[in-house]
């Protein structure tokens, strides 16, 4: 009788921890980090990226040169106004100064996207800084930071980018981004800071006041990880912003002008009458390309506001 229980008793075991193994594994993946529309918007812009990264390797970067590459070809299976075709050394078609359109995007999208991330990084930076400031000193220190945001942010920043660039001429990436990121840095600052004053009264900020912790402690150690969602979420609406305002200005001829981006490129397909000519490839597939980084900038956005607003999520 004791032998033929035993093998059951393990069998039972044995299943009993296959069943938790399982319920662990489910769990994981059933975190709100785990949201459809966060994975799929990330997977859209890491896949832009890695198109920039790994195109440099398999497609030759100096096609974006003047006069790389014969003018006007039209993308594969199709054909210009001249009766001239596709070929598969330039399968996305090529341009009135002679540039391969894809070697343009490899290069251009990575561009973008950098500008958009340094005026983010920046302006989330003073944003964080001056959020806290505000929301947690309050005073003096919090009027004169609220006065001062709420005035920057009634001011168009395109039109003083338009401005200020005339006036000091030619610019590259990183100077692009660091001029966007002076007028990115209102919302994160807004948001921080009425975030920081509903959290200063909590149970948990009292105890660390009590415990003696400093203030920067207080700030940075035990508000700062709460906020976590809402500043990923801030930071990829100021991305997005930083992107439109600089796609803005490169179609108005402005914002770098050595180095390839998007909107660079719609420019030269909108000052060389391209949509006239009837060359959709110049100014269509760089605008096709922007507008599916729009759709994963949005998708992350929708996702960081479910992940941190529990009542957005579907049950």
């Amino acid at each position: 009788m004791t032998d033929a229980i035993t093998p059951k008793v393990g069998s039972g075991s044995d299943e009993s921890k296959e069943a938790r193994r399982r319920a662990r594994r489910l769990k994981r993946f059933d975190s709100p980090w785990m949201n459809p529309k966060l994975l799929s918007g990330a997977g859209i812009l890491v896949g832009i990226l890695l198109f920039g990264l790994i195109g440099r390797i398999v497609w030759n970067p100096d096609l974006v040169f003047i006069g790389s590459a014969p003018l006007n070809l039209p993308p594969l299976g199709f054909e210009n106004l001249r009766g001239e075709s596709g070929v598969t050394a330039h399968p996305l078609g090529t341009q009135s100064s002679g540039r391969d359109i894809l070697a343009l995007l490899i290069v251009g999208a990575p561009n973008t996207l950098f500008i958009g991330v340094i005026a983010s990084l920046i302006g989330m930076t003073i944003g964080i800084l001056l959020g806290f400031s505000a929301g947690f000193i309050g005073g003096r220190t919090d009027d004169v930071i609220r006065v001062i945001a709420d005035v920057m942010i009634t001011i168009p920043p395109l039109m003083v980018l338009i401005v200020f660039q005339t006036s000091i001429g030619e610019i590259g990436i990183l100077t692009m981004g660091v001029l966007l990121s002076g007028f990115m840095w209102q919302s994160p600052t807004r948001l921080i800071r009425a975030q920081v004053l509903s959290m200063r009264e909590s149970g948990y900020v009292r105890m660390a006041r009590l415990s003696g912790a400093s203030t920067f402690d207080i700030m940075f150690k035990e508000m700062l990880p709460n906020l976590v969602p809402y500043l990923f979420g801030s930071f990829i609406a100021i991305v997005t912003t930083a992107i439109v305002t600089a796609v803005g200005l490169e179609t108005l001829g402005l914002g770098p002008q050595r180095v390839p981006t998007l909107g660079r490129v719609i420019y030269e397909a909108i000052d060389s009458a391209a949509l006239l000519r009837n060359m959709w490839w110049w100014w269509g597939i760089p605008t096709a390309l922007l507008a599916t980084m729009f759709v994963g900038l949005l998708l992350v956005n929708l996702g960081l506001d479910e992940v941190s607003n529990p009542k957005l999520r579907k049950v």
